[in-house]
């Protein structure tokens, strides 16, 4: 067996070894990872949404009578934020109203001649952009009214901020808090083996050869926390996704392969990640400490 070998060695069974404070540990992880893991869902979901509504957006520009559509087209050509654009007739909006009717349709035909005007429809695939191309839309010839949900859009793009600082504080949660446990499992684990790294280090063992096991036995409680975590984390989301589309028909929800291939790489990345920073911290300052002449 080589060196390597007996690193890994040595790290599985500080494992076992240890096995009620691992038990501990990898439970410990497991709430922290769920806890922030469901964070995050709920994240990934609220993003979802808002950029699915983001997509949705709309401004309606309503003619004046016999006014022409392209110059209001032009004034926007070069505006980012438009996805697409649509001309709608008098007759086209009519056959819509009847179509939104429907058992109605006779209220409809009261209203004789067409009273509806021409319209130009935008879709708006960024909702930040709709203040600028309505002003644009505003000062464009033959322009009777613009319609548009302006206080929607505006409240989207601070969600979609407040969101994206809320993902940011609970990484950071995650971070400190399975840190923090995985340093202590690792440090006692040290301490627990003081006199057997002493001898180790005055018969010439390096640090770094000492060290290894107890960084092999972190990632090892860090990654089984998150692997674990996040499957029970996609099982409770499976089990509730079908509930929600039924409660919720109108959002679109994270589906389980995005979960997967984003909050799953996520959770272990983090898991593998603070395992190994934490127990390296904790046991090299051991050893620094040990490794100083008397």
């Amino acid at each position: 067996m080589g060196k390597s070998g007996y690193i890994f060695r040595d790290g599985w069974r500080l494992v076992s070894r240890n096995l009620w404070a691992s038990i501990l540990t990898i439970f410990t992880s497991v709430a922290v990872f769920f806890v922030i893991g469901a964070g995050l869902l709920l994240v990934l979901n609220m993003r979802h949404v808002v950029a699915t509504m983001d997509d949705q957006l709309t401004i309606q520009v309503y003619l004046q009578q016999g006014a022409d559509a392209q110059p209001v087209l032009k004034s926007v050509a070069k505006s980012r934020g438009i996805s697409g654009s649509k001309i709608v007739t008098k007759q086209m909006a009519l056959d819509r109203l009847r179509s939104r009717m429907g058992a109605q349709l006779d209220t409809v035909s009261l209203l004789g001649e067409n009273p509806l005007p021409d319209s130009v429809e935008f879709m708006i695939n960024e909702a930040s952009s709709v203040p600028a191309i309505v002003k644009k839309l505003e000062a464009a010839p033959g322009v009777e009214e613009v319609i548009y949900a302006g206080k929607v859009a505006e409240k989207l793009t601070r969600l979609s901020d407040f969101i994206s600082m809320l993902s940011i504080f609970l990484l950071a949660v995650a971070v400190c808090a399975s840190g923090i446990v995985l340093f202590n499992t690792v440090k006692l684990s040290v301490y627990a083996k003081e006199e057997e790294i002493k001898i180790m280090l005055l018969v010439g063992a390096t640090p770094t050869y000492i060290a290894l096991p107890y960084v092999i036995q972190g990632i090892i409680l860090g990654t089984l926390g998150s692997i674990t975590s996040f499957g029970l984390l996609a099982a409770a989301y499976a089990l509730a996704l079908e509930k929600l589309k039924e409660m919720l028909p109108f959002f679109q929800f994270v589906g389980l392969p995005v979960l997967a291939s984003r909050l799953g790489f996520l959770l272990f990345a983090c898991g593998m990640t603070v395992s190994l920073i934490a127990s390296f911290l904790a046991v090299n300052k051991f050893i620094r400490k040990a490794s100083k002449p008397l």
